[in-house]
């Protein structure tokens, strides 16, 4: 099959809904999957002959609940599908060890044995692929559910000894953490990856929309060679930075992708993926770093430059020639658009809301700055502890309940921002009456409870969305030597941003 191809993977309740599907999906995929099982048992049948009359290369599957299916199928029903498919035959066939020969016997070009379940340790997902190997089949798939990014090592370093034994592989972690996996998998040799039609049609946890796969990590562009970029997050799936910064390569016509990587262990993730000789297959480049790990990964790092060792965090990462050094691009992010407002800040006076990594850069881009700056927390202990860091006043959160004396207002903390906390104020409205500017680092949605405040109270603001591709802007630059396209990275910020309000 040559380099790994994209399939988009389809559920359909009726044959024409499938009919019509199959036809969308041509216009982006070299295969389509038919999930047979997600049809209503009455439409199986003329299901199969949509999909024969539509000339897609179809990859046939019918799976039961317990390998990832959308109804209960017992043993009996599933050889009767494979039954009823040698009539017209598929492209492609993938079914489970245990009906594997009654779906190899239907004639298709390319036929993958698969299993679905837990992650698996080293041993089992050796013994699993090679069972699967055993049936015959072209390619064997082991998808597995993760929780974080190196979760999906025991069976991602199958890759060496697959290619050894003449087995093709297919890795497919499933859940945010496992995404990397799916965007990675073709340049290492997975014949197949699988993506969604559209974003919120996905057939399995954390399938990438195609447009996404395609256009925005370019899967088919991708090779061994590639520079690979991440984002460490507690939780990578509201990141904008892969759209930001896959858009700047693009344009730039780098050979690098920046892919999520969803971990909660950094001291796991560095041991088992950075620093670990089976993960230099992965050509890491760098790191852009956000919530929770800007300060514990510190202690993992080889160095860290002047600026992020005054601040205290780290959220860009380089990695070259087996170390890793720590930097802080938040501060010059954060500060730039505020001059750009106010080239004078000397003596104005700012409270800062959070005492996290972001509000560490913020503090400490505006005390360099001459300006007077008051902490507030709700975390009484951080909240101390980075105001007598930086020379500054500390107030607790809860003591606020009423107009505050402050030229500039900075949210440094994730409320407001999509997601449980969106309807969230950081700070009770009344407390921005007589604030002159108020800027609010949240960036998803653009328009935050913050910020509509703030325009109704008559205060100047600044979104999140400016310190964002400001601080990408420095990391493109410290990681490739060049200098970035601002409109590129700005219209892929809001082109994302757009999809995400419909």
């Amino acid at each position: 099959m040559g380099r790994g191809k994209v399939c988009i993977s389809l559920f359909a309740d009726t044959a024409a809904e499938l009919a019509a599907k199959i036809a969308e999906a041509q216009r982006s995929a070299e295969i389509v999957e038919v999930r047979y099982d997600s049809l209503r048992p009455d439409e199986v049948e003329s299901g199969i002959e949509a999909a024969a009359a539509s000339g897609a290369d179809i990859l046939a599957t019918f799976r039961p609940a317990e390998q990832g299916g959308r109804r209960s199928l017992s043993p009996a029903d599933r050889e009767a599908f494979w039954r009823s498919l040698l009539r017209t035959g598929s492209w492609g066939v993938d079914a489970e060890p245990d009906v594997a020969k009654a779906a190899f016997a239907v004639n298709s070009e390319f036929k993958i044995a698969s299993w679905h379940g837990p992650a698996p340790g080293s041993s089992e997902a050796r013994a699993l692929m090679l069972d699967l190997a055993r049936t015959g089949a072209d390619a064997v798939k082991i998808a597995f559910s993760v929780e974080q990014a190196f979760d999906a090592l025991p069976v991602w370093d199958l890759f060496a000894e697959a290619a050894e034994a003449g087995v093709r592989l297919i890795p497919i972690g499933m859940g945010e953490a496992g995404k990397w996996t799916r965007i990675l998998g073709p340049a290492f040799g997975s014949p197949i990856t699988y993506a969604s039609l559209r974003d919120q049609l996905g057939t399995a946890p954390g399938q990438i929309s195609s447009g996404d796969m395609i256009d925005v990590f370019r899967v088919r562009d991708i090779g061994r060679g590639t520079r690979v970029y991440g984002i460490l997050a507690g939780d990578t799936s509201y990141s904008m930075s892969p759209y930001i910064h896959n858009a700047a390569f693009a344009a730039a016509k780098l050979d690098r992708v920046f892919v999520p990587m969803q971990i909660g262990n950094v001291d796991e993730f560095f041991r088992t993926m950075v620093r670990a000789s089976g993960a230099q297959s992965i050509n890491f480049g760098g790191f852009s770093v956000t919530n929770p790990h800007k300060r514990s990964v510190i202690e993992h790092l080889d160095e860290i430059d002047d600026p992020a060792s005054k601040i205290g965090a780290v959220n860009t990462i380089v990695v070259a020639d087996g170390r890793s050094t720590g930097m802080n691009t938040d501060a010059i992010g954060f500060i730039r658009p505020l001059v750009a407002r106010c080239p004078s800040l000397e003596g104005k006076r700012a409270v800062v809301i959070g005492s996290g990594g972001a509000a560490r850069a913020c503090v400490f881009a505006l005390v360099q700055q001459g300006v007077a700056v008051t902490v507030v927390a709700r975390n009484t202990a951080t909240g101390t502890e980075l105001a007598n860091e930086f020379g500054a006043e500390f107030q607790p959160l809860s003591d606020i309940d009423g107009p505050i004396a402050a030229d500039i207002l900075v949210n440094a903390t994730p409320l407001g921002t999509r997601g449980p906390s969106e309807e969230a104020m950081p700070i009770p409205a009344a407390a921005l009456n007589g604030v002159g500017t108020v800027y609010d680092l949240t960036y998803n949605p653009r328009l935050t409870p913050l910020i509509s405040e703030a325009r109704a109270a008559g205060c100047e603001t600044i979104g999140g969305i400016e310190m964002l591709i400001e601080q990408a802007m420095e990391q493109f630059r410290i990681w490739t030597g060049a200098e970035p396209s601002r409109t590129v990275m700005e219209n892929a910020v809001h082109v994302r941003l757009a999809q995400l309000e419909l």
